[in-house]
């Protein structure tokens, strides 16, 4: 049985008197009856003021504080890293050893969340709350053997995740496709997947059942599993009493309600049916270490619009064992040959 995946983590600074004016003569008024010149000003006096005066006063503007301003600049950084983490790229760090050897237990990547249509937050920052939701366009949308990070969308018998809680996995198959391993051989529409240049096997190949494989009940393990066909948008599938809890969870999901009767007979949002039409697409997601990932071998088909990223290079490694109480170590626990990694 593969070990529980745990979640990929996003790699979550004095008064100045003006002059005195003088007010100036009125300007001649035009009678609607006829123009009546104005008499000529005399000069009394060269040293004569005027009756009124007023005087302006100028304020100098008081320097802006160097506290303020620091506060000011890193309120705009903030929000400009912010407008990044959510629609450009996000840094992750790599907790478990589902993909080795593509991505080891301490890389940190970076995820580009523009290329599949950005989202906003899908929960409430620091917390793992759901929110709702909504996706920018994409530039394109994810192909067989992209690496993808993306909202675990729960196990095999819950309506989803309780929280949000963000996997990584390559990308097998896509709505449609047909998923099928014999003793480890992928194959993918009946044509061998190529592995990885870095996929982990073990040396033998099981064959026993796990209890846990998706669909339940199922004689498949890791390693000869399926077929399977990966659910697509339009896709009409046949409810029997006999298959009835391989699909129960995942109708219930896209928001209906089943039940089996007494008689044998299929309701869906109870009425009599025994099919039902899918309406999202799915995706078929698989670690690169075949028998030590909790995958949708395990939990099922991954809905489409829970994709979030591609992982794109790592940025930084190091081995996460050394404590940092060895300070002598941790320069030595650095994995220059993985730092600007392109991720494949």
């Amino acid at each position: 049985m593969p070990e529980k995946d745990k979640p990929i983590i996003p790699d979550d600074r004095p008064v100045d008197k003006p002059d005195k004016t003088t007010d100036k003569p009125k300007e001649p008024i035009e009678s609607s009856v006829g123009s009546v010149p104005s008499a000529p000003l005399t000069d009394k006096t060269n040293d004569s003021h005027p009756e009124d005066t007023v005087e302006h006063i100028v304020h100098s503007p008081k320097p802006p504080s160097k506290l303020k301003e620091y506060f000011d600049a890193l309120l705009f950084a903030g929000v400009v890293a912010l407008i990044l983490k959510i629609i450009f790229v996000e840094a992750y760090r790599i907790p478990s050893s589902s993909m080795e050897n593509t991505l080891l237990v301490g890389d940190f990547l970076l995820v580009n969340k523009f290329i599949y249509g950005a989202t906003t937050p899908r929960n409430i920052p620091f917390t793992h709350t759901r929110i709702p939701y909504f996706r920018l366009p994409a530039l394109k949308e994810p192909d067989r053997g992209d690496v993808v990070v993306f909202d675990f969308p729960g196990n095999a018998n819950e309506l989803s995740a309780p929280e949000v809680t963000n996997y990584i996995k390559r990308l097998i198959g896509k709505p449609g496709d047909t998923i099928k391993i014999v003793n480890k051989t992928l194959f993918v529409n009946s044509v061998v997947f190529p592995n990885p240049p870095d996929a982990k096997f073990s040396e033998s190949v099981s064959r026993g059942s796990y209890t846990d494989i998706f669909p339940r009940g199922r004689q498949w393990n890791d390693d000869n599993y399926g077929p399977i066909v990966v659910p697509k948008q339009g896709d009409v599938i046949t409810i029997t009493p006999d298959n009835i809890d391989d699909w129960k969870t995942f109708i219930k999901r896209e928001g209906h309600s089943i039940r089996l009767a007494a008689d044998n007979k299929i309701f869906i949002d109870e009425t009599e049916n025994s099919t039902y039409k899918v309406e999202k697409n799915y995706y078929f997601m698989m670690g690169d270490n075949r028998n030590n990932s909790s995958d949708s071998r395990v939990w099922g088909f991954m809905p489409a619009e829970n994709v979030i990223g591609e992982a794109m290079i790592i940025y930084w490694s190091w081995n996460p064992d050394i404590p940092f109480a060895e300070f002598g170590r941790l320069f030595d626990s650095i994995r220059w040959n993985r730092i600007a990694k392109i991720i494949h």
